[in-house]
């Protein structure tokens, strides 16, 4: 009975990020949490580990703060949690190091990640993963369907739904609509505490640390609106003016 490994990332909570007059970036106040979209993943990992019989595991790396993550998402029904000891906060070509040298040594049917995290949105992560490993990638799925040694996918495309059948092992990721997220009761959250996390570093699972990124700077920004007004003597008139004014935006 193969497992399934479910990648999650410990980030600043974006409401408390504060964007000062001059459009400076203030992260000084801002606490962290699991990555809203990872909430979604977790829960289609155990609902996808029923279908197989097998375990949920949960993989996330990163530094000192990252071990904090793993109460909360082991509360979520993870059977167990891997932390990949990083010397900083690790982006997506480092944690698709990670995940896919946990996945090597495990018996696993699929890696799911969340589509993008709610800090950078990079959506770079499964695909990393799947070609580290060379494992078929499945990216912006709504379902998945284990059946023996496939997995039956429904993915969102622009306009339109595809369906595919990876041949396992594989990676997807998955969108926010797969499932929802339930928020975890104080029973599971006592019991998380209880669960297994097993401690690695990049160095015991050989992998490097560099990210080839450097952020050189940060600041907010401010939305322009056009503000324009539709007037009209009914409301036939106006929808018709609304109409014609996202046409010319070319939102229609």
């Amino acid at each position: 009975m193969a497992d399934v490994l479910v990648g999650f990332k410990w980030v600043l909570d974006e409401a408390d990020v504060r964007i000062g007059d001059d459009l400076s970036v203030d992260f000084g106040m801002a606490s962290r949490k699991i990555n809203d979209y990872d909430k979604n993943a977790i829960e289609a990992g155990r609902r996808i580990a029923e279908q197989t019989g097998g375990s949920v595991f949960g993989v996330s790396c990163g530094a000192d703060e990252t071990r904090k993550g793993f109460v909360d998402a082991l509360s979520r029904g993870l059977d167990a949690g891997i932390w990949v000891k990083t010397s900083g906060s690790a982006n997506a070509a480092v944690a698709a190091r990670a995940i896919a040298a946990v996945a090597r040594d495990r018996d696993v049917a699929l890696v799911v990640c969340s589509e993008g995290s709610s800090d950078d949105y990079a959506r770079q992560t499964a695909s990393r993963t799947g070609a580290l490993l060379d494992w078929p990638v499945a990216t912006s799925v709504l379902s998945v369907e284990m059946e023996g040694e496939t997995a039956l996918v429904r993915r969102r495309m622009d306009g339109c739904e595809q369906t595919v059948r990876l041949r396992l092992p594989a990676v997807v990721s998955v969108l926010p609509e797969i499932n929802p997220a339930p928020i975890p009761g104080l029973k599971s959250v006592l019991a998380a505490k209880k669960k297994p996390v097993e401690e690695l570093t990049a160095a015991d699972l050989g992998i490097g640390e560099s990210v080839g990124i450097v952020i050189e700077s940060e600041s907010g920004y401010v939305s322009e609106r056009k503000n324009v007004l539709v007037e009209g003597d009914s409301a036939t008139e106006k929808a018709s003016k609304l109409v014609e004014a996202l046409k010319r935006e070319g939102v229609l």
